[in-house]
């Protein structure tokens, strides 16, 4: 049965501050919530339909969270999305890990990115793009805020991150930093770039000054229109594919 200190909980994990205090957020929606199921993510608690039960009870069988079975109408009540039919739950947050550059591959570097939505969509750029590193800025919007869980479309299970000063990190990796400008040098020209770090500035203010310094390449899209710019996601998209491309992957 779910409870009323239950639904009022989960509600609080709506909120940031709660979150962090808690240390757990949750997920909703079929796909995203099976994708954490199958993560090293630890889930505490799992409503869900008669409908999900009875499609997934064998994957179900094996979770150690608390398992509730809840109607629709519950589901939505304590969620955000206006329609779900499947499940939601509620999980623990990793903790901020720093990482080392292994120069293998490409790194995404976030400076100042604050739409939830354009992160969400980047880390499932990343994950699509095989990308498993990202760095960001501390004003970068929140890893685990349901919008960028729901935009990243179960990809936020297959990434690691870290939040930090970006600045005192490039002073440490020896690398190529690769900055994303309107003026740079044609990226289809770009001649077999080496492993290092994808830097994504702010959505309307780009690359802040204190990072700018530390760019090695500053690279652009080349535009054949007339818009003034482009999405800062849909942009790091067409910046990673071209990596890869000119890599020789």
């Amino acid at each position: 049965m779910l409870s009323k200190n239950t639904v009022k909980f989960i509600k609080t994990l709506h909120q940031k501050k709660y979150r962090n205090l808690e240390q757990k957020f949750f997920v909703e929606g079929e796909k995203s919530v099976l994708e954490l199921l199958n993560s090293d993510f630890e889930v505490e608690l799992l409503l869900v339909t008669e409908r999900f039960f009875e499609q997934h009870q064998k994957q179900l069988n094996h979770l150690r969270a608390e398992l509730l079975i809840v109607t629709q109408k519950q589901l939505e009540s304590v969620g955000q999305f206006q329609s779900n039919d499947s499940a939601l739950a509620v999980a623990k947050m990793k903790s901020n890990q720093y990482f080392e550059n292994t120069q293998e591959d490409l790194v995404i570097a976030l400076d100042d990115v604050r739409d939830p939505g354009n992160l969400g969509t980047i880390i499932r750029i990343a994950d699509w793009y095989g990308i498993k590193h990202l760095l960001f800025s501390s004003q970068t919007a929140e890893f685990y805020n349901p919008k960028v869980i729901q935009a990243s479309m179960g990809s936020f299970t297959r990434v690691k991150f870290y939040y930090g000063d970006l600045k005192e990190i490039f002073k440490k990796w020896d690398c190529p930093i690769y900055g994303a400008y309107l003026g740079g040098s044609n990226i289809h020209q770009l001649n077999k770039p080496k492993p290092g770090i994808l830097l994504m500035g702010n959505e309307s203010n780009g690359i802040s000054e204190e990072l700018a310094g530390f760019v090695t390449n500053k690279i652009t899209i080349p535009g054949f229109g007339s818009a003034e710019s482009l999405n800062v996601a849909i942009a790091t998209a067409i910046l990673c594919d071209n990596f890869k491309r000119l890599a020789g992957e």
